[in-house]
């Protein structure tokens, strides 16, 4: 008798925890639904146009100024940036081109910057397109590395740009332009 009720009282407890554990798992995937769903801050963005016969294509997200100190603070010098928020920035192009005087083979790229905090600033065209940011970044993967020279703009730019003409392209961001001549 007395093992009958060990038992029986033991089968409660266990389909008690067992029903605390799957709301709490109910509770934890919800939770996690929720933070997936959140509307990023940074939108997603595209520019395209031809750069001579070349169709060109950056994807990028687009983050804003918001007050912040973005060269030197939220971007710091000297160091690999994702050109843009979330995922890292991609260029892609249907035609083999002339980045800086340098070829590079038609495809599609991740695109980062090394921003200096005078002189000039490194491009890269990286061969692995699929990345978040710039957090598994490697050099030994990079087709092309140019040096580029930003420009002072007048009126401040909120929120990051690309823009594609018929010389190149370029990131508009805060009080800088970075053209990138390609041809």
């Amino acid at each position: 008798m007395e093992n009958e009720q060990f038992w029986s009282i033991n089968l409660k407890v266990m389909k008690k925890i067992k029903s605390l554990a799957l709301l709490f798992s109910l509770f934890l995937s919800i939770s996690m639904m929720a933070q997936h769903l959140k509307p990023r801050i940074s939108l997603p963005a595209t520019a395209t146009g031809k750069i001579r016969q070349a169709m060109v294509t950056i994807h990028y997200s687009s983050p804003s100024v918001k007050g912040r100190v973005i060269w030197g603070g939220l971007v710091p010098y000297d160091s690999v940036w994702r050109a843009g928020a979330n995922e890292a920035t991609t260029f892609e192009t249907d035609k083999e081109v002339m980045v800086e005087g340098k070829l590079l083979p038609m495809g599609k790229y991740s695109f980062f910057l090394i921003p200096k905090a005078n002189g000039e600033w490194i491009a890269i065209f990286n061969k692995e397109p699929k990345q978040w940011g710039a957090f598994k970044y490697e050099a030994a993967k990079d087709q092309l590395r140019v040096k580029v020279k930003p420009k002072l703009i007048k009126n401040s730019q909120e929120m990051l740009t690309y823009r594609i003409t018929s010389k190149g392209f370029s990131l508009d961001w805060e009080n800088f332009t970075v053209p990138v001549k390609v041809r």
